[in-house]
């Protein structure tokens, strides 16, 4: 199989390749600077190619699977997705972008006829937290709401940063009776009983609002992370602001300049995902820990594409493409079992 990360200058992108090196793979590297992607490829002894997104069909041509980690997604995946279903090759991203998720599952029919597997969100966004949906619907077939949480540690990365400035200015999304809704963000708090002990959550949009419904059914989906109590105050006040094009070029050049964790910060933080789904009767929750958000990205990413042949082709959640318990074999994930309550 010949894969490709696109992207691969980015802090993903390189953590995906150098993973993929460390455990005897050779993908291509691509970037739209061949100024940035070289030096990497020539450090890890990999070939690679510079184009812009308007050039990936005829560079996708002799690729299986590319690995898109260009963001943000909302203005980079559907290029690629066009130029993967012309040239017939399989499309993961990491996205975490809700519209992103909702367009793509638009275009199943198209990947059904071109026989490839889109499947965004095959990292940290959203691996854990839809497997850990997925097992909470086998629990409890009747749920009717599902509420997931998470917590990470270790910081974020510029491309991470940049995604989130623009979503700052959306606001809050939920899934109500099985529509999307806008909400301010922290509209809801509430506690999550994570393996380290309860915490309080705040309601955010995250990408479960569209890929736990596509993967599960249930109609009403919010998503929790730990907020300050502000934030959803400050949303409400400032999402115009947020939304000028002028604060949001300048607050992106200072996203540039962030830094993802390094090598050691990864490898002391862990992240951490609770769930719980209920009926008019009954409740049922799960709890996960897992590696750092990137670590535990670059290796869902390997280990997807290992497996990517025997997903049919369409659009796919992570559960829906490798089953619930996908996160369970991924490096330095301990879940708990489903509890009744």
């Amino acid at each position: 199989m010949t894969w490709m990360v696109y992207g691969a200058n980015g802090f993903t992108g390189r953590l995906i390749a150098e993973l993929a090196v460390e455990r005897g793979e050779r993908p291509v590297l691509a970037g739209r600077s061949r100024e940035k992607v070289e030096p990497i490829a020539t450090r890890l002894g990999l070939e690679h190619r510079a184009f812009g997104l308007d050039e990936a069909r005829t560079n996708l041509e002799d690729i299986d699977v590319v690995v898109h980690c260009a963001g943000p997604f909302a203005h980079t995946s559907g290029p690629m997705v066009d130029a993967c279903l012309k040239s017939r090759t399989h499309y993961l991203d990491i996205t975490g972008e809700i519209d992103v998720f909702e367009s793509l599952s638009l275009r199943h029919i198209d990947a059904r006829k071109a026989g490839i597997v889109l499947l965004p969100g095959a990292g940290f966004d959203v691996v854990p937290t839809d497997c850990v949906a997925a097992m909470l619907k086998e629990a409890l077939p009747s749920a009717t709401h599902l509420d997931l949480a998470f917590v990470v540690g270790g910081g974020a990365s510029a491309g991470t940063t940049k995604t989130a400035v623009e979503g700052a200015a959306v606001g809050g999304r939920i899934r109500v009776n099985g529509d999307l809704r806008s909400v301010r963000i922290g509209h809801r708090r509430r506690t999550a009983h994570f393996r380290s002990g309860p915490r309080e959550v705040g309601s955010i949009p995250w990408g479960d609002v569209s890929t736990a419904y596509r993967s599960t059914g249930i109609p009403n989906i919010t998503t929790f992370t730990a907020v300050p109590g502000l934030l959803g105050q400050v949303q409400r006040f400032f999402s115009p602001v947020l939304r000028a094009s002028l604060v949001q070029n300048a607050a992106k050049v200072v996203a540039g300049k962030v830094k993802g964790p390094d090598e050691r910060k990864r490898a002391n933080t862990r992240a951490e995902v609770f769930g719980e789904a209920w009926d008019a009767k009954t409740k049922v929750e799960c709890a996960i820990t897992t590696p750092n958000a990137y670590s535990l990205t670059a290796d869902a990413v390997l280990k997807a594409i290992a497996r990517i042949d025997d997903v049919a082709p369409g659009s796919h959640t992570p559960s829906s493409a490798f089953g619930a318990g996908f996160v369970r074999e991924l490096d330095g994930v301990v879940a708990g079992d489903v509890r009744f309550s």
